[in-house]
C-alpha cells in the first residue's frame, strides 16, 4: 500500500533521514520509536510533503512519485492520501470543533458545507464529543482537542493516518483518552504510522515496531520480538533506558 524507498532529507549539512526504506501494508499499524532528534517526525512530515525530501521514491496506493520531481499536483495527491495528527493539535482557534473537522472536507475535497458538517457530526459522535460540536478549542481540554485533531484525520478517509507523538503535549490525565481512541482505530484496521514514546501502546497495538537512530532504520519487527529479544545493541540500549521503570515490558 505504502512504499518508501531511499528517502533522504537534509537540513543544511545535516542529514536527518539517510536512505529510509519502509513498506506498510493496508490495515497495518506501525509504531516508530527511537531517541529524540533521530528523524522520526521528519519521516512523517516528508510522507505528506510538510517537508520536501531531497531524494527518494514514494508510493501511496496508485500514486508513485520521485520526490525530487514531485509537482504541486503530486503533492496534493499525496496529502489527500495521508492525514496528519500533530502533537500540538494544530486546530483553528476561531473555529468550533465541528468546523475544524469539516474544514478539510470543504477546502480540500470541495464538499458542500452541509455534507461536510453532517460528516463532522458523525465523527464527533464516534470520538465521544457529540456534545462539543459548537465548542471552540480554548474551551476544550488538551485530550479533547487532540481527539478533535484525530477526528479531523478520520474525516479525511485517508489511506494512512500519520501520528506525530500525539500524546507528548498532553497532561497525564488526558493521555489515556487519546490512546483509547487510537486503539479504537487500530481495532478497525485503519492504516497508521505512529511516532510515540508510549511503549505500552507500541507493545499492545502495533503490528510492527520500527527503531530508528541517526536517521536510519536500525531494526524492525513484531513487538514481541523487538521488545523481548532486540537484535541490535543500539535497540537494546535504548529500550533498557526507556523501559527502566516498566519491568513488565523490558527486554530480556
Amino acid at each position: 500500500m505504502i512504499q518508501v524507498a531511499n528517502l533522504v532529507k537534509r537540513f543544511g549539512d545535516t542529514t536527518v533521514l539517510d536512505g529510509i526504506d519502509l513498506a506498510i501494508d493496508q490495515g497495518e499499524i506501525i509504531v516508530v520509536i527511537g531517541p529524540s532528534g533521530t528523524g522520526k517526525s521528519t519521516l512523517l512530515r516528508c510522507l505528506n510533503f510538510l517537508e520536501r525530501p531531497d531524494a527518494g521514491q514514494l508510493t501511496i496506493g496508485d500514486l508513485d512519485v520521485d520526490v525530487t520531481r514531485a509537482s504541486r499536483a503530486d503533492i496534493l495527491a499525496a496529502r489527500r492520501r495521508t492525514a496528519f495528527v500533530f502533537q500540538n493539535y494544530a486546530l483553528f482557534a476561531n473555529k468550533t470543533a465541528l468546523e475544524n473537522i469539516a474544514e478539510g472536507l470543504i477546502v480540500v475535497n470541495r464538499w458542500p458545507q452541509a455534507k461536510a458538517h453532517a460528516r463532522a457530526r458523525e465523527i464527533l459522535s464516534r470520538i465521544g464529543l457529540a456534545d462539543k460540536a459548537d465548542a471552540y478549542p480554548a474551551s476544550l481540554s488538551g485530550g479533547q482537542q487532540q481527539r478533535v485533531g484525530i477526528g479531523r484525520a478520520m474525516a479525511a478517509q485517508a489511506e494512512v493516518i500519520l501520528f506525530d507523538e500525539p500524546t507528548s503535549s498532553l497532561d497525564p490525565e488526558w493521555v489515556e483518552e487519546v490512546l483509547a481512541l487510537m486503539k479504537q482505530l487500530a481495532a478497525e484496521r485503519q492504516t497508521m504510522l505512529v511516532v510515540t514514546h508510549e511503549m505500552g501502546f507500541a507493545r499492545d497495538v502495533a503490528d510492527r515496531v520500527v527503531f530508528m537512530e541517526g536517521g536510519r532504520i536500525v531494526e524492525q519487527g513484531p513487538p514481541s520480538q523487538l521488545f523481548n529479544a532486540p537484535r541490535d545493541p543500539r535497540t537494546r540500549d535504548f529500550l533498557r533506558k526507556v523501559l527502566a521503570a516498566q519491568p513488565a515490558i523490558s527486554p530480556s
